[in-house]
């Protein structure tokens, strides 16, 4: 792993100068748009990971801080992708997602007075909170929405549109290739986007929450939704506007 001072040197390269701008137009927008749903999807599941720590309520302060977060983030993606970038301008996109990984960041750090509090059992600081608050910030930055969407949606902000209905309907069909995701070209307000959804699976750490049995109140007062580790949990949806 590089030092930490690498990690500073790319984050602050973002926080300076936030060069790459959209509408984006480059050959590889496919590409784009799937390395941006997973470096959602890693955050999501360092928040997962941390789930526990988070509700400790015994303890103050967790050390699950943003430069923990950045730097996870960074490391898994470039075992998945073979991409690091923490080297300036490894790849032309390298600002946009090194923004997202600044999203991300900032997220965890502006939650710390909640993720430290001791005495709760329970912070609300969950993963599908954090790709929320991470989609905003990001779209506020560069115009791209990042969402987290869902058939059983809990939040109106993750309720799918018809386009993202449909094809949550085609990842529950058992003929659809498991992991695979959708994108299609496709005008929004008048302009040419490519949307693009990554399907999500219920993974062990989810059952918390959405496990068995179905109708039980969560410690955060929800109703569990009766999921099965593997059952399709949603999916993480990109719209990304072209040239």
């Amino acid at each position: 792993m590089r030092s930490r001072g690498a990690l500073v040197l790319a984050m602050g390269m973002v926080t300076m100068s936030l060069v790459w701008s959209v509408p984006v137009k480059a050959e590889n927008e496919v590409e784009i748009a799937e390395h941006l749903i997973e470096l959602i999807k890693i955050g999501r599941v360092i928040v997962s990971e941390q789930m526990d720590n988070i509700n400790d309520a015994s303890k103050a302060d967790k050390g699950f801080t943003g430069d923990y977060m950045a730097g996870q983030v960074l490391e898994r993606f470039r075992k998945y992708t073979k991409l690091d970038l923490r080297i300036p301008n490894v790849v032309p996109q390298a600002n946009l997602y090194l923004a997202l990984v600044q999203s991300e960041k900032e997220v965890v750090d502006e939650a710390q007075p909640v993720i430290n509090r001791a005495g709760i059992s329970f912070k609300g600081f969950i993963p599908a909170v954090f790709a929320q608050r991470v989609g905003d910030q990001f779209h506020k930055k560069f115009g791209v929405h990042v969402k987290l969407t869902s058939i059983d949606y809990r939040s109106a902000n993750n309720k799918p549109d018809d386009f993202e209905a449909e094809v949550l309907r085609m990842f529950g069909d058992s003929r659809h290739p498991k992991g695979k995701p959708y994108v299609r070209s496709s005008m929004v307000d008048g302009r040419p986007v490519l949307r693009m959804m990554g399907p999500e699976y219920v993974s062990q750490t989810c059952l918390t929450c959405h496990g068995v049995p179905r109708g039980k109140l969560t410690v955060g007062g929800m109703k569990k939704d009766g999921w099965k580790e593997g059952d399709l949990a949603g999916a993480i949806s990109i719209v990304l506007p072209l040239k």
